[in-house]
């Protein structure tokens, strides 16, 4: 905040300009501290209640969209674990010549299988760290020979049973 100060005109410079313009007077130093105790004052109770506020209402308006799609999610996270698994399949059969029995299962892609078709060329450390569950907390059923190909990977979906419709269908390779 700039002060000016004026200063009672003596009688005999009264009445020019530059007279006036010398009676002016301009403090060398500038009172800021004023502004800086503003700055230094923090929020007020009032702008935290606003924010509070806000946050609040942007809360209640995505958490509803967010919370009615937990079975969507484990549906795609289903079929992100079948897609892997698959691809670790693919790898171990370029590696030993042909993909593991049903009875040897996924776990052969985790450790070496003992059993026919014995694994050639199975890799140290294998092709995946470890075998999932599905999201509902059950095992992925493995066939192979598959129904639909060289093998089959399921999940029962939702219910836990074959067949099924909507989130409770069942999940394969084949599934979009």
């Amino acid at each position: 905040m700039l002060r000016v100060q004026v200063q009672r005109p003596d009688k005999k410079l009264a009445g020019t300009a530059k007279n006036v313009m010398n009676q002016i007077s301009i403090p060398n130093k500038v009172n800021l501290s004023a502004p800086l105790a503003r700055l230094n004052r923090g929020f007020t109770l009032i702008e935290i209640m606003v924010v509070v506020a806000i946050i609040a209402i942007l809360g209640a308006a995505v958490v509803p969209l967010v919370m009615d799609r937990p079975d969507q999610a484990r549906q795609v996270k289903a079929k992100q674990d079948i897609k892997s698994m698959e691809a670790a399949l693919d790898l171990y059969r370029l590696d030993n010549f042909n993909y593991p029995s049903t009875d040897q299962g996924l776990e052969a892609l985790v450790q070496k299988p003992t059993g026919d078709p014995e694994p050639a060329n199975w890799k140290d450390g294998g092709y995946l760290k470890q075998v999932s569950k599905d999201p509902w907390g059950r095992d992925y059923i493995y066939i192979s020979p598959g129904e639909t190909g060289d093998f089959d990977i399921i999940s029962l979906g939702r219910d836990g049973q074959e067949g099924g419709s909507g989130y409770d269908s069942d999940l394969s390779q084949l599934s979009e």
